[in-house]
């Protein structure tokens, strides 16, 4: 999105945003950087993280073994260099590394960490999702280096890093402190918090480890981050409007009036992908391949994608929400073309006829699709259930729609599974993330809700495991190839974030900070 040329000439590529304007007087430049959160972030000790808000703050005053760049690829942080191997990865850490109360961050702070997430009493969210399971770390304080394993090979053992949070110093040893503070070794630290209304970090000035060297040295980087917890989206533009704050992210209708801003610059950034699944379990119509086709021919997938994110979606490239490990396309060519009159073709072909009232049946039953989707997602998703319905409809299929509430939907999808068709947005950082919910043991005592079982998945992603990182890059994106080859589940639409800034330059990726990137361009107060 463009504002006026001089503002467009301040926009950086990615996800840097820059606000050019000038500042007025009363507005948010200078000393402080004021972003939106829409939620509170709760609880800050990192092995409970569950929330993006919280990510999006503990980005700010923690460091993290590595950093990703603008381009997805792997930079330096607490280590400044590593070696991988299938089932493990040294480390070599940065000397002289401090934690923010002067503390020193050492190879053993790292594996107290790892040993700390990966005990069963701990319970951590990020346990088997993004921090491996067995892990283990071995701390070599002398040679300044930590090695972490894993008892079989785990493709992305490096790059799982990027979300392990090193508490240090006095927080390694009380984590009760964690609960409302930060112990950690990044460019800010937490000095003041108000529940339900903001959250201010104030700048380490001897920071001088973070990604490719980055330090807090430069006069144009802020005294003080402040976190305001703003849950309508509606008054973060206006207080953009008002020059109230010098950046936020949008994802609903009030990103078209933020774009227009004087003095309000914005960048679209990638914000997970949005698909659904066919139940492919015995005596669900989605078990059968032919069905499952047809009925994806019956649907225009760009109209449906349009109607789901307002417009403001993109067309889908893989279920890796970017920057991708793996880059590259992998939905293209491997989503049937629209044509309803294929669908009613390959129905027949299946052996399901129209009867009375259009409705098609096969075997003395109905073809009844019964689509369940987030009652929270709002009124796009709601239209975009309805369009799906009547493209079935017309094809012959009696369609039931169901907005489910938040705390229903796990019981539902999971423990009853009531459902033909479920649009269920993953979200996930690493392909690996994906491999329980897509194949092997079936719920209600696995993770495959969908029931799926792909031969050439399964094969692929075997394969994949056994590499490290980019070197098996090739076999996950034939993964998830296989995966649409079969109708197994359908990627709709990329939605988007839009990333506003005023009198400030930022990066920010998938809810964390490059902590060291924000920069204030208006004139101080």
């Amino acid at each position: 999105m463009k504002r006026a040329q001089a503002a467009a000439a301040c926009i950086a590529a990615s996800l840097l945003v820059a606000g050019c304007g000038a500042t007025p007087a009363g507005s948010s430049g200078g000393d402080a950087f004021s972003f939106a959160i829409k939620s509170d972030p709760g609880l800050l000790d990192p092995a409970q993280v569950q929330k993006t808000t919280t990510y999006t703050a503990l980005s700010l005053a923690y460091d993290t073994l590595v950093n990703t760049g603008a381009d997805g690829r792997i930079v330096s942080g607490l280590a400044d260099s590593w070696k991988v191997t299938p089932t493990q990865v040294t480390f070599t850490l940065r000397r002289g590394v401090t934690c923010s109360d002067g503390s020193p961050v050492t190879a053993s702070t790292v594996a107290r960490n790892v040993a700390h997430l990966t005990d069963p009493a701990t319970r951590s969210p990020a346990y088997g999702v993004l921090v491996p399971e067995g892990l283990s770390a071995r701390a070599d304080d002398a040679a300044g280096t930590v090695t972490l394993s894993t008892p079989s090979p785990f493709a992305f053992i490096l790059e799982s890093t990027r979300y392990l949070f090193v508490v240090c110093g006095k927080g390694l040893t009380d984590r009760t402190l964690l609960a409302d503070g930060t112990s950690g070794s990044g460019p800010f630290r937490l000095t003041g918090a108000k529940a339900g209304q903001s959250y201010t970090f104030t700048r380490r000035e001897d920071y001088a480890w973070g990604p490719g060297g980055a330090t807090t040295a430069d006069p144009a980087m802020p005294g003080r981050v402040v976190l305001k917890v703003l849950g309508s989206e509606a008054t973060v533009a206006n207080m953009l409007a008002s020059h109230q704050l010098n950046g936020a992210q949008l994802g609903g209708p009030d990103r078209a009036r933020v774009s227009r801003l004087p003095g309000v610059s914005t960048t679209v950034q990638p914000n997970g992908t949005q698909e659904f699944f066919f139940h492919q379990g015995a005596g669900h119509p989605g078990q059968d391949p032919a069905v499952r086709k047809a009925l994806l021919r019956a649907v225009d997938l760009e109209a449906l994608g349009a109607i789901a994110t307002g417009g403001t979606g993109a067309a889908p490239t893989g279920l890796v929400t970017a920057p991708r490990p793996c880059p590259g396309d992998t939905v293209t060519g491997h989503l049937p073309a629209f044509d309803p009159g294929a669908a009613a073709a390959a129905l027949d072909a299946a052996g399901w006829h129209r009867a009375g009232g259009g409705v098609r049946t096969k075997d003395g039953g109905k073809l009844t699709l019964r689509m369940i989707y987030s009652a929270s997602s709002g009124e796009t998703m709601a239209a975009a259930a309805e369009y799906l319905a009547d493209a079935w409809t017309r094809a012959g299929a009696e369609v039931k729609l169901r907005a489910v509430s938040d705390a229903a939907y796990a019981e539902i999808e999971l423990d009853t599974q009531d459902w033909d068709v479920d649009w269920a947005p993953l979200g996930v950082a690493l392909p690996t993330q994906l491999t329980g919910m897509l194949s092997g043991p079936v719920t209600p005592g696995g993770e495959n809700f969908a029931h799926l079982t792909n031969i050439r998945y399964e094969e692929l992603t075997a394969a994949a495991s056994a590499l490290p990182g980019s070197a098996g890059c090739a076999q996950w994106a034939g993964s998830e190839s296989a995966l649409f080859d079969s109708a197994d589940l359908v990627p709709v639409v990329d939605k988007t974030l839009t990333v506003a800034a005023h009198d400030a330059t930022f990066r920010i990726t998938n809810g964390l900070f490059d902590a060291t990137s924000i920069r204030m361009t208006g004139a101080t107060k």
